[in-house]
């Protein structure tokens, strides 16, 4: 029978943590039987990583692909427990700690192309030996200098007409228009924005998507450490509406975005980083009886405000005040 039962990281639950805040939890060991000249810690690590597969020499008789990859270590702190008197009897033992989170750092984040994580691991040695270990993922949502009183916050807008021809001779023009009173949102926020459709044919509009898209960029290098970049798009939300959009007829749609909880911020690429991030709205009318579509785009900036230096708080749907000092 092992000497460790159990050994498990508390944490409040489904918590998102600010980049400046504090991580406060326990880590709880349970023993089967008594354990002498303990070690038991717990470590913060943030790493980020992007890989791709490129393919060289398309222009020649031969070609190949070669991996481009990049990685980026954001924080590594490391809380060692002291045990009194160098020994644990048998039992349920609770160790208190807090680490710091570093103030610049990148959201949680995953795609086909890179990933950026953060974890909690606890673990219990004995005579050299690694008894036990437990590996706690984290929710960081990165913050930016951005500030949204800078930002233009007159009501936007975009419009998109197009002239779509159909049943052989017929001709007309669809004009597709997108109002928002701003464009700068923090994550979980809900992003309202109003459609309006104008219909100068003799069709029926039967379908409008609205799709927010992400646009990252990533840098990375080759084995020769030749750098190389790529931009993946994906789409982050989508709706369809399903209209019937009458002919020669206008008509407003009102729609509303509900944005995740932790997003990567807006921001252009900078030396040393390994991803930036864009974002843009865009509504698409899809027009299967002319072969063709109208698209309207927006830029979208997302942006969350760094917390004051003084401050050591943990998010949690609202932000809660830690009144404690933090490991640093």
């Amino acid at each position: 029978m092992s000497v460790v039962k159990l050994i498990d990281i508390v944490l409040p639950k489904d918590a998102v943590y600010l980049a400046g805040s504090c991580i406060k939890g326990q880590v709880v060991l349970t023993l089967n039987s008594t354990l002498v000249d303990p070690i038991v810690k717990v470590e913060l690590v943030g790493r980020g990583y992007v890989e791709w597969n490129e393919e060289t020499g398309a222009s020649l008789d031969y070609s190949r692909d070669i991996i481009c990859n990049n990685k980026a270590d954001y924080v590594h702190k490391t809380k060692t427990f002291s045990v009194t008197d160098n020994w644990l009897s048998a039992g349920s033992h609770t160790f208190d700690f807090h680490f710091n989170l570093p103030p610049r750092l990148p959201s949680t984040f995953t795609s086909k192309i890179g990933h950026v994580f953060y974890f909690l691991q606890a673990s219990c040695m004995g005579r050299e030996h690694i008894l036990a270990k437990k590996r706690t993922y984290l929710l960081v949502q990165g913050t930016s200098d951005f500030h949204r009183e800078n930002a233009l916050q007159n009501p936007l807008f975009v419009e998109t007409e197009k002239k779509v021809s159909y049943n052989c001779c017929s001709k007309g023009t669809i004009c597709l228009q997108i109002q928002m009173e701003k464009n700068t949102f923090v994550p979980g926020e809900r992003v309202v924005f109003t459609t309006e459709i104008n219909n100068q044919t003799s069709k029926y509009i039967k379908t409008v998507i609205f799709a927010l898209y992400t646009h990252v960029q990533y840098e990375g290098f080759t084995p020769k450490a030749e750098r190389r970049s790529r931009v993946y798009s994906s789409e982050l939300l989508r709706q369809e509406a399903n209209t019937q959009i009458t002919p020669f007829n206008t008509t407003k749609i009102v729609s509303t975005f509900n944005l995740p909880q932790v997003l990567s911020v807006s921001s252009d690429m900078r030396d040393g980083e390994i991803m930036s991030t864009q974002y843009e709205l865009v509504g698409t009318i899809h027009l299967p009886w002319s072969l063709t579509n109208v698209k309207a785009k927006i830029p979208i900036i997302i942006t969350s405000n760094p917390l004051d230096s003084d401050s050591c708080q943990l998010q949690e749907g609202s932000v809660l005040s830690m009144s404690e000092d933090c490991q640093n």
